[in-house]
């Protein structure tokens, strides 16, 4: 645990200069907010793992065994990649940066956290899992509805699939390293795009198609796949977790997952 810790802290400190080097007042602001958040949740999950030594005298990541413990570092890690109800700080950071801190912001940070919660995943409260996971699939929708800025839509989108992920990972942890990868995909594909266009609103979009028709494409493609439409590749881990989701008995969770995707589809579609 305290090499996980030192781990996390290290990648914190490293992303810091990346956001914060454009000296605007808002990249700032946006680097202190991430940074207090992240610091936070590091100062949680040392907390949480000396209790764990101090109960049950086992510092193994894979041996934490105490529900109080288990608990915290959970809600650590979700404040770590912000999951709904720990989300709010992603929407406010991610618009103070540039598409290019963004983008690494949206997929390499997300990977330590991840690692770690795959690993403690089997001993977690699968309340809990679950709970965090149609919150964050809600929020995801209801959060993107009126947003401009192509980067806010972007972090929203990026809590609803986080939300996805959490809910499948105390079944099939396969599906959600599936999910993982086609999200970090698709994100990249649309950061990279957006950033050859240098648009970051949507108006900006709507003027972009005499200009460059073929990444105009690409833009809708990817938009369209992150939503989840049936012919494109980010439909696929959505069918499987809902199909997942109801083979475990959970027709309701199933169903609010795919009322939420629906509001996410709404404004990709816009």
């Amino acid at each position: 645990w305290i090499l996980a810790w030192m781990g996390l802290e290290i990648n914190t400190m490293a992303i810091i200069p990346l956001m914060a080097q454009q000296h605007h007042p808002r990249a700032t602001e946006a680097t202190t907010k991430y940074f207090l958040t992240q610091a936070t949740a590091a100062a949680m999950i040392l907390f949480a793992s000396t209790m764990n030594a101090w109960t049950m005298g086992d510092w193994n990541i894979n041996q934490i065994s105490h529900p109080l413990a288990t608990t915290t570092v959970t809600l650590a890690l979700a404040l770590k990649i912000g999951l709904a109800p720990m989300h709010f700080w992603l929407p406010e950071v991610l618009q103070g940066l540039n598409l290019t801190t963004g983008l690494v912001l949206s997929t390499w940070q997300k990977l330590a956290p991840f690692a770690l919660i795959l690993q403690i995943s089997q001993n977690t409260n699968p309340a809990l899992l679950t709970t965090l996971g149609v919150m964050s699939a809600l929020v995801g929708g209801w959060g993107g509805l009126n947003q401009t800025q192509l980067r806010k839509l972007l972090a929203y989108s990026s809590i609803a699939h986080l939300g996805w992920m959490i809910i499948i990972l105390q079944f099939m942890p396969a599906l959600t390293l599936l999910n993982l990868t086609i999200y970090i995909t698709m994100t990249s594909t649309m950061f990279l795009s957006l950033k050859i266009m240098t648009s970051t609103k949507i108006n900006s979009l709507a003027l972009a198609w005499p200009k460059t028709p073929t990444l105009t494409t690409l833009i809708m493609l990817s938009l369209l796949s992150l939503g989840g439409l049936p012919p494109l590749t980010g439909f696929m881990p959505k069918w499987l977790i809902l199909q997942e989701l109801a083979k475990q008995d959970l027709p309701i969770t199933a169903t609010i997952m795919a009322m939420s995707a629906l509001l996410s589809l709404f404004f990709y579609l816009r």
